[in-house]
């Protein structure tokens, strides 16, 4: 009995991370919740799933601003100034009279257009780089899903193990229950002892309280399954009890190419350089030249004969920027962005050797899974043949209760222990297809 309590309690140890979700009217169909149904509704209405599509809102508008450098300038202008005092031509004597040089109240109006021609390449890489931007926001996105999907793992298989651990409850104190019937029946007519019907009593209290244990614990993780749903914490939930079956792992060799191909974390890693590499041509294109296109057209007074006259006119020029010193910032700048290159070639390399780590683990952890269930399957069997032959040697009087009860025990721990067998191997399994980059969700 001691045994069923330890794997009870072993099992609702696995790794899950308790989060807060919301849930937007989703329904989930049936009465018992698959991981998939789970995993979708999960995926899509978690609040930290949701903020990822602002993130790559925001990397458009990014995009869409680099754009902006190949798009014209276009702005109205108006101007009034007051000047004092003015210069004059005195031409009186040619009967002209005094002329202003200029009028001392002066206004006009203009639309003025500027557009970058060509600036050698400049706004490409910007826009280059923005993209690789968001191309990285993606990644980050799927790296969030698989980790959410990797922590709801332990959540819904605790849930699955404790389901299945009641009923196994529920059929041994059925058992004992009748056994205790039995036993009192026997007492009455003096070939029972009174110490085999108090062990039986015994044997029935401890099995209620070891349910009640594992009816609260069922409580608590289907309470955080309601959290992650974001479903009201009052919500009767169930879940169906997937277990993967049994299969032969692929050679170390394959499965350490195929993760370097599928984690996102190498995806991030080789993006990441990419993004260096933007960053460094960026920089290197700063100091290019740029020629733009200047024009302006509009009315203003002052032009004689006739100078408070508001007076159509435009200008239209191509100005050259060619910088030639920028006190060393371009230089420094390319050796930061250099750095970060070469630092992210290693960091890929960590990673590599995490994922060869994680590949391992996982694998050997599946393979000890399985061969657990063998050996429990093979338990239980023998279990159950004790109990039948138990059962025969109580009925013809050569065992007593106690020797009985301990038989049934047997049986219970090796279905309990079949069953974690199984789900451990199964969550072993779904890690390492996690380690590999396989999205589960």
């Amino acid at each position: 009995m001691r045994q069923l309590y330890k794997i009870s309690i072993a099992l609702l140890l696995l790794p899950f991370v308790a989060m807060q979700g919301q849930n937007q009217g989703i329904k989930i169909a049936g009465d018992s919740l698959s991981l998939k149904e789970v995993l979708n509704v999960v995926i899509i209405n978690y609040p930290s799933i949701k903020k990822t599509q602002f993130d790559l809102a925001a990397a458009d508008a990014k995009i869409g601003l680099s754009k902006t450098a190949y798009l014209p300038d276009v702005s109205l202008s108006a101007n009034y100034a007051l000047i004092g005092p003015t210069s004059t031509l005195d031409m009186t004597a040619l009967g002209i009279g005094v002329v202003s040089l200029y009028p001392a109240n002066n206004y006009s109006a203009s639309v003025n257009v500027s557009e970058n021609i060509y600036d050698f390449g400049k706004a490409k890489k910007n826009i280059a780089f923005e993209q690789q931007s968001k191309e990285m926001v993606g990644l980050n996105v799927e790296q969030l899903k698989q980790k959410l999907s990797g922590a709801m793992l332990g959540n819904f298989y605790s849930i699955a193990f404790l389901q299945e651990a009641i009923k196994i409850k529920d059929e041994e104190l059925a058992t004992l229950k009748a056994h205790s019937q039995f036993v009192e029946k026997k007492a009455a007519t003096g070939s029972a002892t009174k110490y085999e019907v108090l062990t039986t009593k015994v044997r029935i209290s401890t099995n209620e309280t070891q349910k009640m244990d594992l009816v609260n614990a069922l409580q608590i993780q289907v309470g955080l399954l309601n959290s992650f749903l974001g479903k009201s914490q009052e919500t009767k939930l169930k879940v169906k009890n997937e277990l993967l079956q049994p299969n032969i792992l692929p050679t170390n060799d394959s499965l350490f190419n195929f993760a370097f191909d599928h984690r996102n974390e190498m995806k991030l890693a080789h993006q990441k350089s990419a993004l260096a590499e933007a960053h460094l041509k960026i920089v290197n294109a700063v100091n290019n030249p740029s020629l733009n296109f200047l024009g302006s057209g509009g009315i203003k007074n002052g032009y004689l004969p006739k100078m408070m006259a508001a007076t159509p006119n435009f200008s239209l020029g191509i100005g050259l920027k060619v910088p030639l010193f920028d006190a060393n910032r371009s230089k420094y700048t390319k050796i930061q962005a250099q750095t970060d290159i070469d630092g992210n070639v290693e960091e890929t390399e960590l990673i590599r050797r995490s994922i060869v780590n994680e590949v391992v683990e996982n694998k050997a952890n599946a393979q000890s899974a399985q061969n657990k269930v063998r050996l429990s399957e093979l338990q239980l069997q023998q279990a159950q043949e004790a109990y039948q032959l138990a059962e025969t040697s109580f009925n013809a009087g050569t065992i007593t209760n106690v020797e009985l009860m301990y038989t049934a025990t047997a049986v219970t721990d090796s279905k309990l222990a079949l069953l974690k067998s199984k789900i451990d191997y199964t969550i072993s399994l779904y890690k390492l297809k996690i380690a590999l980059g396989e999205q589960i969700y």
